[in-house]
């Protein structure tokens, strides 16, 4: 699945518990007729992915939808829903190349010094 649209926010890398485990979240708004600003966390090493991204730019994000179940002390269930990223792309165009335009082919002058042997010169 992904998730398109422009970045809003980009978190700080968090770290949790005495395994290290990090989470890093960005928020990306979508371009649509209502707009929803759409949290999306990446984990481990999946976090420096974010490193590259700034608010404002244009953006895909490939993402998993993940689900857990906790039984609070009470004895009630409860569910959690997370969007989880794998996969960003900058969504925006690169500069174009700077490379000169090619001239109008009739800026050339035809060649007027052939000969007979030079026009048939091809290899088969």
């Amino acid at each position: 699945m992904e998730v398109q649209g422009k970045v809003k926010m980009v978190g700080e890398t968090q770290t949790f518990g005495n395994n290290g485990f990090r989470k890093r979240e960005i928020v990306v708004t979508t371009e649509e007729q209502y707009p929803q600003h759409i949290m999306v966390e990446f984990v481990q090493d999946k976090c420096d992915l974010l490193n590259s991204f700034q608010v404002g730019q244009d953006v895909k994000i490939s993402i998993n939808l993940r689900g857990r179940e906790w039984v609070n002390p009470q004895g009630e269930t409860k569910y959690f829903n997370s969007i989880q990223g794998w996969r960003i792309e900058n969504l925006q165009a690169a500069a174009p190349s700077a490379a000169a335009p090619m001239p109008p082919a009739d800026a050339f002058e035809p060649a007027t010094n052939l000969t007979e042997e030079d026009h048939d010169d091809l290899p088969f």
